[in-house]
């Protein structure tokens, strides 16, 4: 008996660049591969532009890899004038597909928040200059990071709210706004149930699922370093949540990282 091919997915918030991955990368991008999940989007965004650079690097190695780049909330209070050059310099790069993750971290506050909200801004502002969508990292600020997009017109570029963690009503705020929403390994947590209510607020074709690994492995892999192929453990959740078939997320998901970030399909 012939066994089925796993379905395909995407990565659409993996960090595979940083150094957590560097002692077994080929293996980690195989056994995403033997998962299903060929194609991958690497974001550029941890500590200094190094990670930008890194995640260049590694989209123009593989063809299934892109790339984004911009400075974490936590980092902008370091940010200086070489840095801003780096990253717009990279966000011509043909292999990077958006600018992020930018946004606003309340809950850590690790950046002063008038740092973050004006680093935010101008990031947004570089990916106007190079026409890319925006992907955004948002933790308890979500009045001000929703005014901050609107104001910018961010909706017009296109972007994703990674590793959604508000309210449902938050989650249809950003829908009406524009912006797809995208679910990590939190979704599986026995206390994330807002999570998987919003996933039911969110239209099919607005989501999208991640695995921001190093971070956030789901259940059953929860404790364990993250790896792309642990999104299917995710996919699990969020399609009972959203009450489709797993074929039916794969599709859609797939589909949508593509539509977002301008990626040709399968």
């Amino acid at each position: 008996m012939t066994t089925p091919a796993p379905l395909e997915w995407m990565d659409s918030h993996a960090h595979v660049d940083g150094p957590e991955f560097d002692a077994d990368r080929d293996a980690v991008l195989a056994r995403a591969r033997a998962a299903g999940v060929r194609r991958i989007v690497v974001i550029g965004a941890v500590g200094d532009p190094t990670s930008a650079d890194r995640a260049v690097a590694l989209a123009e190695r593989d063809p299934d890899i892109w790339a984004t780049v911009a400075t974490h909330p936590h980092d902008v209070a370091q940010m200086t004038p070489d840095w801003w050059a780096i990253h717009e310099r990279l966000a011509r790069h043909p292999r990077v597909v958006a600018i992020g993750e930018t946004g606003l971290d309340y809950y850590y506050d690790h950046s002063p928040r008038d740092a973050q909200q004006a680093a935010f801004r101008r990031f947004v502002a570089v990916a106007r200059e190079v026409g890319k969508p925006v992907v955004c990292h948002i933790r308890d600020a979500h009045d001000d990071a929703r005014a901050i997009l609107a104001e910018t017109g961010a909706a017009e570029l296109g972007g994703v709210i990674h590793c959604f963690t508000g309210t449902p009503d938050d989650a249809a705020a950003y829908v009406a706004l524009g912006f797809h929403v995208s679910f990590s390994g939190i979704a599986t947590y026995k206390t994330a149930q807002p999570i998987r209510d919003a996933v039911r607020r969110v239209p099919l074709d607005r989501i999208l699922i991640e695995t921001d690994c190093p971070y956030l492995a789901p259940v059953p892999m929860r404790g364990r370093r993250n790896e792309p192929a642990y999104v299917v453990h995710t996919a699990q959740v969020v399609a009972e949540s959203a009450g489709v078939s797993l074929a039916e997320l794969a599709r859609a998901t797939v589909a949508n990282t593509c539509a977002v970030f301008r990626i040709s399909g399968p």
